[in-house]
């Protein structure tokens, strides 16, 4: 059974960093993509960023390139989001999920086959 699992998540002020790791197992990296995603208070769910498994090649949501770095280490079966310079307007859970379709589909459709508990993400002063 294929399964992720989010830690990293807290409370961290404006302008500080966080890194968020994705711990899957139950499938090999290599046939999928795995993506982050958010949903803040009272708003819609939205893509962060996704990499594909098979060659590393990855991706953002829009306005996520820059602040946000996605990255795998496919030896110990993690995907991790590091997070700088975060704002308050970042506050919100974030979730990994796991497709088998490329990330582009993915980030677009949400339509992916697993999904985390998601770690939620406070910033404030």
């Amino acid at each position: 059974q294929a399964r992720v699992t989010e830690s990293g998540g807290g409370f961290v002020q404006p302008g500080g960093s966080l890194r968020l790791s994705c711990a899957t197992s139950g499938f090999t990296l290599d046939y999928y993509v795995i993506a982050w995603f958010r949903q803040a208070p009272g708003k819609e769910r939205e893509g962060v960023s996704c990499i594909a498994g098979s060659d590393g090649a990855t991706y953002y949501g829009d306005g996520m390139k820059g602040r946000f770095t996605i990255s795998m280490d496919k030896a110990n079966n993690m995907v991790y989001l590091q997070m700088n310079t975060l704002e308050p307007e970042d506050t919100a859970v974030y979730y990994c999920a796991v497709d088998g379709l490329g990330c582009i589909a993915s980030l677009r459709t949400q339509q992916m086959d697993y999904w985390g508990k998601g770690t939620p993400v406070t910033v404030s002063s």
